[in-house]
């Protein structure tokens, strides 16, 4: 089996060895390098090209928000896992806004993380059900939001998509062509100002579509 590579990004030693402990137990997964902060994450990043980032959005210095940042701007491909304590559905926003594609919180079980790393490999998206429950008391109403101008087929597009669908298997339960879906997608993201299928998850989210991480 191929092995994955994983940089960890938190300010405190301890916490990194209990993410080396819980990661390096995973099979298919391999640690390649730790920072403690946005400049030196930004660094290692650049030095180990790894697979995927997990990291806390609390650092000295610069946040984790702007280590992402800065990540996704030198790779607009980098898969980024935030593991953090922040529960606020405005904080998660912004870390999605930044370039993140999952987001986990500490209070949540552990093996939500493994779970989102694994996800996030797999161009899915994965947001822990306490933030989904935070977006749900946030949530306001859907007009105005881009949903509306939706056809009923996009809207049933987005919501598959949202989950984590792979283009053929929504290809498949809507019996229709993957370039549809493809054709589709693109302009849903358009419709609604998107530039992320990250993006689009949390719309998903914020208006209602899904009800649970997936």
């Amino acid at each position: 089996m191929t092995e994955c590579s994983v940089l960890i990004v938190d300010d405190h030693p301890v916490v990194r060895e209990g993410y080396r402990r819980l990661i390096d137990l995973q099979p298919g997964l391999k640690i390649v390098g730790e920072a403690e902060d946005a400049r030196t994450a930004y660094a290692r990043f650049r030095d180990l090209q790894p697979d995927v980032v997990v990291m806390d959005v609390t650092l000295p210095g610069a946040s984790g928000i702007e280590a992402i940042r800065h990540i996704r701007q030198y790779d607009g491909q980098a898969r980024i896992v935030v593991f953090t304590m922040h529960l606020s559905a405005a904080f998660a926003l912004k870390a999605v806004q930044a370039g993140a594609t999952s987001y986990v919180t500490k209070s949540s079980d552990p093996r939500l993380l493994v779970e989102a790393i694994f996800g996030t490999l797999r161009g899915r998206t994965v947001i822990s059900p306490d933030v989904i429950a935070e977006i749900a008391r946030d949530r306001i109403s859907g007009a105005g939001t881009g949903l509306g101008d939706l056809s009923p087929r996009q809207t049933e597009i987005l919501c598959l998509l949202a989950r984590g669908w792979p283009v053929e298997r929504v290809a498949e339960e809507l019996a229709i062509s993957q370039k549809t879906v493809r054709n589709n997608h693109y302009q849903i993201k358009g419709v609604l100002g998107l530039e992320t299928d990250a993006q689009l998850v949390w719309f998903a989210l914020e208006n209602g579509l899904l009800q649970t991480a997936s």
